[in-house]
């Protein structure tokens, strides 16, 4: 499968190409992502399970829900949705992610279905889903309106995506890109681009401009004295998560 070049940044896959063979390396590149992702579970899980009335302490409670991780990467986000009875597609741009995601859902003995592709090829074929997990992508890519517009063409009619991204503002500056990048040495120097970042108010007109309606949005926070992240409704000054619907 060729991936679509629409909205897709050749640079920006590049750098998530070169670093392919680390997605399952807590201590490795995506160390930060391994230390946000059990808060990003809790907020994937809490919406889910609100939107289609499921309770989170049943035995496989997402059974019967097709969810799709776009830029799923390594699977970190799959794999979990997989375990509780989800039918997964994790669809990436960048190729070699493909491979290592599947030999790890496989010595998971894990049923995921993952693809090298674009969400515009995935509109092509005809997919459609009850859920699209977004997260941390619109960031990544050329033209994030016609982006959004190919994430609501996937969803079912009363389906949910839940979009994270990280706001463009002084501290994002100093914590996302000098912090992780320069001081801490948690990412390679320039896997992110500064005047990409999108401010919520930018994303939530994004998310409408595609005909989808914004139902909430909350704050990912870390917290360097306990060395973890929580979830805040105050502060999205930094990294920061949305639920949306499509009517």
């Amino acid at each position: 499968m060729q991936a679509s070049q629409f909205t897709v940044d050749k640079e920006e896959v590049a750098k998530f190409e070169a670093m392919a063979e680390e997605w399952w390396d807590p201590n490795g590149k995506f160390k930060p992502l391994h230390m946000l992702n059990p808060c990003r579970l809790d907020y994937i899980i809490s919406q889910i399970c609100a939107e289609f009335d499921r309770e989170c302490e049943n035995h496989l409670p997402f059974t019967g829900l097709r969810i799709l991780d776009i830029g799923c990467g390594g699977g970190l986000l799959c794999e979990p949705m997989a375990r509780l009875g989800a039918t997964v597609i994790g669809v990436d741009a960048a190729k070699r992610n493909i491979p290592v995601a599947q030999a790890h859902a496989k010595k998971s003995n894990l049923e995921i279905d993952y693809r090298f592709g674009t969400a515009e090829e995935l509109v092509s074929q005809g997919e459609i889903f009850d859920i699209v997990l977004n997260m941390e992508v619109v960031e990544h890519v050329n033209e994030p309106q016609a982006y959004m517009i190919a994430c609501q063409k996937l969803l079912k009619s009363g389906g949910l995506m839940v979009c994270s991204t990280i706001n463009r503002n002084t501290k994002s500056y100093i914590f996302a890109i000098f912090g992780a990048e320069y001081v801490m040495r948690w990412l390679p120097k320039g896997t992110h681009e500064w005047a990409k970042f999108i401010t919520p108010d930018e994303l939530c007109d994004l998310i409408r401009n595609a005909d989808l309606q914004p139902v909430d949005r909350q704050g990912f926070v870390f917290n360097p004295a306990t060395w973890q992240w929580r979830l805040s409704d105050r502060d999205l000054s930094v990294n920061y998560v949305t639920a949306s619907i499509k009517p």
